[in-house]
């Protein structure tokens, strides 16, 4: 069926495939070019465990196709901290329990990465309405709240220093 080669931009390195027009991204990411951090739980757009940051916005990557990504800048949670040093929300959300199983982690990360940068005091209710855009099925939630506002302080704090 017409595969097309294309390049995609990812965490900064390109990454050139050869893909159907119907590859989602989500598989493109995990089976193409190897960066199985973005988890795929409903196909459907509404676990959230799928997202990624396209030109630095959210993106469910199980909506999105790979051949729509040519020209663009992708980022998975591959790209926020490292094994050794955690991100500030890493951190926190690590600090906080605000993670069990982890399966919906990678998208809560990435949404927060960006709502964090354009949002540096959001409120509880804020953080709640951004995170009702991600299930997860082992937490009561409230310790991912706590851990967001805990990195969002932490970020304010390392501005202003």
């Amino acid at each position: 069926m017409n595969e097309q080669t294309l390049t995609l931009t990812v965490n900064g390195q390109n990454h050139e495939i050869v893909a159907a027009p119907r590859l989602l991204l989500s598989d493109a990411l995990r089976d193409l070019c190897q960066l199985t951090g973005t988890h795929v739980g409903c196909e459907h757009g509404v676990c959230g465990a799928c997202t990624v940051l396209v030109d630095e916005q959210p993106s469910r990557a199980c909506l999105t196709f790979a051949v729509q990504m040519e020209g663009h800048a992708v980022r998975t949670i591959e790209s926020v901290g490292e094994p050794a040093r955690l991100s500030v929300l890493q951190q926190a959300l690590h600090e906080c329990h605000g993670l069990q199983c982890g399966f919906c982690t990678p998208g809560i990360v990435m949404s927060f990465e960006a709502y964090l940068r354009d949002h540096p005091d959001p409120s509880e209710a804020e953080v709640r309405a951004v995170l009702s855009g991600h299930l997860c099925r082992c937490t009561g939630y409230q310790n991912i709240v706590d851990a967001i506002l805990l990195a969002a302080r932490r970020l304010r704090e390392a501005r202003a220093a």
